[in-house]
């Protein structure tokens, strides 16, 4: 799982050395996660989802060490995304063959306005995984009984069953969502740009 504390951007830099393990890990710890869900999200099954990102994982480590990180260039979520979307496109099914190898994509293509930028499931899937991190950050940093009242909030609960579950004052719920919710939105902003390389 990335650390709260490790930036995309320097995380970026350590998978360059294929030897750097923990950096892999951190690396597949979230990005898989959200290649998987991803894959779902499209209808692929989950042997077929993990297949896929197997195979992103490993066409990222024949690229990457000759990856330039340039945020002027192009985000490295558009990046990854478009390998993602390489992937899944040229997946073949678990019954029909083997799968093939990707020719992945330069940030210098992506750039060109193609139509993976559009792709609202990518970027709902991504804005999902930011929220994740950010949350175990509220979690190891703040209150964890705030949290999972937040939590309880964020899955559908009312004000008033949230205060019910937790004896509390619905005032005190509000006021607990209020504060969770502005120091998510700061955290994923921060997150976003280490992740551009802007921080």
């Amino acid at each position: 799982m990335m650390s709260p504390d490790t930036t995309r951007a320097s995380l970026l830099l350590r998978i360059r050395d294929p030897d750097d393990h923990l950096a892999w890990r951190e690396f597949d710890g979230a990005y898989g996660e959200l290649i998987v869900r991803y894959c779902r999200a499209r209808g692929l099954q989950l042997m077929d989802a993990e297949d896929v990102r197997q195979l992103v994982m490993l066409n990222l480590s024949r690229s990457i060490p000759r990856f330039d990180y340039r945020p002027e260039v192009g985000r490295f979520r558009d990046y990854l995304r478009t390998i993602v979307r390489h992937a899944v496109a040229r997946h073949a099914p678990r019954h029909g063959g083997a799968a093939i190898g990707l020719d992945t994509v330069v940030l210098e293509t992506m750039a060109s306005g193609v139509d993976d930028m559009m792709d609202a499931e990518w970027d709902r899937q991504w804005r999902r995984l930011h929220c994740r991190i950010a949350l175990r950050t509220l979690r190891r940093e703040g209150d964890p009984r705030h949290v999972d009242i937040f939590e309880r909030l964020l899955g559908g609960a009312s004000i008033q069953d949230a205060a019910d579950a937790f004896g509390i004052t619905e005032a005190s719920v509000r006021k607990i969502k209020q504060r969770a919710r502005e120091r998510l939105q700061a955290l994923v902003a921060r997150q976003l740009r280490q992740e551009d390389g802007l921080d």
